[in-house]
């Protein structure tokens, strides 16, 4: 078909051709897929435009919000700081964090915000969608509100405050910002083209998202959880179209990428700590994603999940393996992560499809690679 650039080993060529099909009959307008095996590049594919109007190809560096696959980058820096010492999973937040002990959060654990089980998946208190630009703004309401259910008891995605609540542990325990920290400690030392928080300077690379339909909610309860939680703001997906929000610090939904930086800071799982010849963590920190902190029905997902350190772990949802974890974006994007298999897979792109944490479309690109792999 040729109608990607980039490079794949001939063993991988049937995830290449899976995209091509993709690419030819509409379903993908523009994206990249990155896939490590053993160590080494064995996909790196790029093809498609950047725009509806299909004017500008979708080049090698082209930049792209990735939603909720921005919140790995948020787990890689929590499993630095406890690696260092400097964060215990277990402690109360408000060890870190004084003032989150409001409102009967003195029992909150950091495992916690990393298992979406702290009951904070939303803001309590009215917020308009460009206030996520202020950062004591959206962590001073979060920290001063009340839990919606035990924490602990149940997980309820949070889309959007994740990335706030580990944000301010982090920004507490090391006076640096998010973006600062993964800029610090992870995208310079590996050369990864990843922003959270998008100098102006990278502006004319950027692909904006195709936005889904919104989520229709009209049928549902207004008070319930998952109600409350997705429209606290509500989650427009043409926000990415607005300058204010590349330029925030949103570490659970703004990141941008593409599939090439996603697989390499991702790939320091994989590898067991390293990436790029430099070791980030030592293997035991990294086997602690593997400890299922939560599993069950999730209140704003609505299917059943299991979280370990941050990622999601293989479940009745996603079938993955024993040593495996995965998560994805709103519209589509997804990152995996296989030790057993010695498997990184990145997929991102511009046209989005429903759903939270990713579509068809990156699982089966990632069943592909996978098989692929498991003949190689």
């Amino acid at each position: 078909m040729g109608t990607t650039s980039g490079f794949n080993t001939d063993a991988f060529q049937s995830v290449r051709d899976l995209f091509e099909q993709n690419l030819a009959a509409g379903d993908d307008l523009g994206a990249s897929i990155t896939v490590h095996h053993r160590g080494e590049v064995v996909v790196d594919v790029w093809g498609g435009y950047t725009d509806e109007s299909r004017s500008t190809p979708w080049a090698q560096d082209t930049l792209v919000n990735v939603w909720s696959t921005t919140k790995t980058m948020t787990f890689l820096v929590g499993l630095l700081l406890l690696d260092r010492g400097e964060l215990d999973f277990d402690a109360p937040v408000a060890k870190y964090w004084p003032e989150f002990a409001a409102n009967g959060k003195a029992d909150i654990k950091v495992c916690h915000l990393l298992s979406h089980s702290a009951g904070l998946s939303g803001w309590a208190e009215p917020l308009e969608p460009e206030e996520l630009a202020d950062w004591d703004r959206c962590v001073s309401a979060l920290a001063a509100q009340a839990p919606w259910w035990t924490p602990g008891t149940q997980s309820g995605y949070h889309a959007v405050t994740q990335g706030y609540l580990l944000g301010e542990v982090y920004r507490r325990i090391t006076g640096l910002s998010f973006g600062e920290l993964l800029r610090s400690e992870f995208t310079e030392p590996l050369g990864a083209d990843f922003h959270v928080g998008l100098h102006e300077s990278h502006e004319d690379r950027v692909s904006l998202v195709v936005a889904s339909p919104a989520p229709d909610f009209s049928h549902l309860d207004p008070q319930s959880v998952m109600v409350r939680s997705l429209t606290s703001p509500p989650l427009d997906a043409s926000m990415p179209h607005n300058r204010w929000w590349r330029a925030a610090e949103i570490p659970a939904a703004n990141g941008h990428g593409n599939s090439q930086s996603v697989a390499l800071l991702q790939s320091i799982i994989t590898n067991r700590g390293e990436a790029g010849g430099k070791r980030f963590l030592r293997p035991e920190t990294v086997e602690r994603i593997f400890e299922t902190q939560i599993e069950g029905h999730d209140l704003v997902l609505d299917l059943p999940m299991r979280f370990g350190a941050g990622y999601g772990l293989g479940s009745e949802t996603i079938p993955l393996g024993p040593r495996a974890c995965f998560w994805g974006g709103f519209g589509g994007s997804v990152i995996i992560m296989d030790l057993d298999a010695e498997l990184t897979i990145a997929y991102m792109m511009n046209k989005m499809n429903v759903g939270l944490i990713g579509d068809t479309r990156g699982f089966i690109i990632a069943m592909t690679a996978a098989g692929a792999a498991a003949l190689a």
